[in-house]
């Protein structure tokens, strides 16, 4: 009954996710031209609707209590980095207790792109999400997304590395064998997929786009299967998706050779909209710390409960990483890397 509730609830809130580039564009343009004419004192990388007066590098919550949503379902959505509905599955017991916790129904909306979850949750038709690694930032400042959460153990969070991954029975020992080759990124705001290489690679004799055709996958998980069918040459990956996918048998684990390996970057952000009400902020924190993942859910994402998380100090080296792989982090650097991708 509960999984039908939520089928339903799902398919009746699917239309609200349909609304025009235009009528996005028309409410980003409007409230843009709202907000130039407040006296916002900071905003650093945050876009325009965004006001950021403490200086925490997240948007902060309307300084008006009229303007606090507190919707009666909660949309949640998790980072598109492999086939959605195999999360949507994992994520079930999770809906349940959020649903049953805060106390109204929570829905999981599978989106396809980074860039599509971004702007869901800016038009407001997304609450609470998880978003991968790289594109955290933008989320933060295009979508006021608000980081509080990671996957973790008792030891702390959880962590993903870079990993460049070859066929088994390939000829390629190192990464200069790599050079002239046809090498898949995932997306281009990806950290582990493409920010990260390119920051890090250069110094290891290896420029992406010098030294080998960058060609973009789209996901991590497209990149491996890529690599596995031999449309590439070898792949930059996330280190958890790997995993992932080789303990649910899509992969082999003899499957590939590993080149590469990086120190652990963070991994998914668990954000809200700063928007919501701040006592409903307060109930989602606390049903998600309270939280245990089970074991099947574990086996499929990776920890066992959710820990606190702060954007400012977390997600450091991840900004670092982009600035010195040239990604702007504001909208300008947003748009680019759309642009990219067309």
């Amino acid at each position: 009954m509960e999984h039908m509730m939520q089928s339903h609830a799902k398919q009746s809130v699917m239309p609200i996710f349909r609304l025009s580039l235009l009528a996005t564009a028309g409410l980003a343009f409007s409230s843009a031209a709202l907000a130039e004419e407040d006296a916002c004192p900071h905003r650093g990388d945050l876009d325009a609707i965004y006001c950021d007066a403490d200086k925490d590098m997240v948007a902060d919550p309307p300084s008006d209590p009229k303007k606090f949503r507190d919707p009666k379902t909660l949309i949640f959505a998790f980072t598109p980095v492999e086939d959605p509905t195999v999360y949507e599955k994992l994520f079930q017991p999770f809906m349940g207790h959020l649903s049953q916790c805060v106390g109204r129904k929570t829905v999981f909306f599978a989106v396809q792109s980074n860039s599509a979850e971004i702007e869901a949750m800016r038009s407001g038709r997304l609450h609470i999400a998880a978003f991968s690694t790289g594109p955290t930032n933008f989320a933060v400042n295009i979508a006021g997304a608000v980081p509080f959460a990671i996957r973790g153990t008792e030891n702390g969070p959880e962590g993903a590395a870079i990993k460049m991954i070859v066929r088994k029975d390939s000829p390629y020992k190192a990464l200069a064998d790599l050079k002239g080759k046809r090498i898949a990124h995932t997306s281009p705001s990806s950290n582990t997929g493409n920010l990260a290489p390119r920051a890090l690679f250069s110094e290891l004799g290896l420029t992406p786009d010098k030294d080998y055709k960058v060609v973009y996958s789209g996901k991590h998980d497209q990149s491996i299967l890529g690599v596995k069918s031999g449309d590439y040459d070898a792949a930059p990956v996330a280190s958890d998706v790997l995993q992932h996918m080789t303990e649910r048998g899509v992969v082999g684990a003899d499957d590939f050779n590993v080149l590469y390996t990086s120190e652990l970057f963070p991994t998914d952000a668990y954000a809200y909209a700063h928007d919501l009400d701040p006592k409903l902020v307060e109930k989602i924190k606390e049903c998600f710390f309270e939280y245990r993942i089970p074991p099947e859910m574990a086996k499929g994402l990776g920890g066992d409960r959710f820990l606190p998380a702060n954007y400012q100090k977390d997600w450091e080296l991840v900004r670092k990483v982009a600035i010195a792989a040239g990604q702007s982090l504001s909208r300008s650097g947003y748009e680019a890397e759309n642009a990219k991708k067309k």
